[in-house]
């Protein structure tokens, strides 16, 4: 909830008080933001015991884990709106105009589309090496301690971008019920994932089920299930769900150019309200921007639900 009282604090400020002519600061102190929590990222995984003793072991099943419940996510949402909502979310499709014109000669320019991905990937092997390697202690603290508050930075300057455009939500109302199209079809396929997941790694469907249901919350789809299921179920939930957090950033721009806008969405289920957003803004437009956070809201508070019913309810 906090959370979203600062995102939308950022849009009053975007919206009425934030001056155009400091929109590119404003970008900088996204990108900034963002580069820290991925490093942060990083550092946990780096520093988790074992995580490269247990990474080839673990690291496969997590991956199995990671994958078909995100791929069956993109699928299925890109073929639901494509089909029920009358916005196609595509700079290829030529239905939908960015926000911006800058924006729309960076959509012409494909080359620059991975310069964020390029920066996210030496961000998390930066602080995966320092994580393992136990380098400069100190600050790999300082970060990882104060993750919370650079979110809390991050979702404040994403507001100000969202405040900065126009007609936005007069965009959204036209949708009604159907909002809840994307949340649904991420939720479903995901799923489903982890029932396939159970054929493929023969964990029981509770445990397949429940570890696919984390959505990419992975801290607290992994606490759950250390709880629930002990150690090493927790450790593959974690691991999985927060590869398909870091993945999304890499997703999103491919995907944004070859499918539609919605499917980044469901790539990042349940982090397309914060952490992944930056890049939301970044290669798809307002419209979808503010779908993404009401997806990630949804698909949020359904985690901790989805978990916990699935592994006491299925065998």
């Amino acid at each position: 909830m906090g959370i979203i009282l600062i995102m939308g604090l950022g849009m009053i400020v975007g919206k009425w008080v934030f001056p155009e002519k400091i929109k590119k600061w404003n970008e900088k102190a996204q990108l900034a933001c963002t580069l820290l929590i991925i490093f942060s990222m990083g550092i946990m995984l780096g520093e988790k015991e074992n995580f490269l003793k247990d990474l080839p072991r673990l690291g496969i099943r997590s991956f199995i884990f990671f994958a078909v419940p995100t791929v069956l996510s993109i699928i299925v949402v890109y073929f639901l709106t494509k089909h029920f909502m009358d916005y196609s979310g595509s700079r290829q499709s030529g239905e939908a105009e960015p926000v911006t014109g800058e924006e729309k000669e960076e959509g012409r320019q494909g080359e620059k589309r991975f310069g964020m991905v390029k920066l996210a990937l030496a961000a998390l092997a930066a602080g995966i090496a320092m994580g393992a390697a136990g380098l400069w202690k100190g600050l790999t603290g300082l970060i990882t301690s104060n993750t919370e508050r650079i979110l809390y930075c991050l979702m404040f300057s994403v507001g100000i971008s969202v405040g900065l455009q126009e007609g936005i939500f007069n965009r959204i109302r036209r949708y009604h019920i159907r909002i809840l199209i994307i949340p649904l079809g991420t939720i479903a396929a995901s799923v489903l994932g982890g029932v396939i997941c159970a054929v493929m790694t023969g964990y029981p469907l509770n445990q397949s089920v429940s570890i696919a249901s984390g959505l990419g919350w992975y801290s607290l789809s992994g606490a759950m299930l250390s709880e629930l299921g002990g150690v090493e179920l927790g450790s593959i939930a974690f691991l999985s769900n927060l590869l398909r957090e870091i993945f999304s950033f890499f997703l999103i721009p491919f995907l944004a150019l070859k499918l539609n806008y919605f499917a980044c969405i469901a790539s990042a289920g349940a982090t397309s309200e914060d952490t992944t957003l930056p890049m939301m803004i970044k290669y798809t437009d307002g419209e979808a921007v503010v779908l993404s956070v009401l997806n990630g809201i949804i698909c949020s508070a359904a985690v901790p639900v989805l978990i916990s019913f699935f592994y006491q309810i299925l065998p």
